[in-house]
């Protein structure tokens, strides 16, 4: 059975590494944000205006679902004192 103190553990970890997956996607769709629409555009058959449209919505999705899911319950655990 998994502890608190290891869930919170957990927790911390999994917020580091989502964070850090968030940000690389970011710079790598705002930097090579030509490079990118261009390849997915001819992978997916999908018009670059429409990529930057998808884009977005993938990064607001995944900022969204990694504070509730991940960064919220550490935070609470940690006001815990776990």
């Amino acid at each position: 059975m998994i502890t608190l103190t290891q869930l919170t553990e957990l927790l911390g970890w999994a917020s580091v590494l989502n964070i850090g997956i968030l940000i690389f996607a970011t710079l790598v769709f705002s930097i090579m944000k030509t490079t990118v629409s261009a390849i997915h555009s001819k992978m997916f058959n999908i018009s670059e205006n429409e990529l930057s449209i998808i884009y977005f919505k993938y990064l607001a999705n995944y900022k969204i679902l990694t504070t509730v899911f991940i960064l919220v319950p550490y935070i609470a655990l940690k006001i815990m004192g776990q």
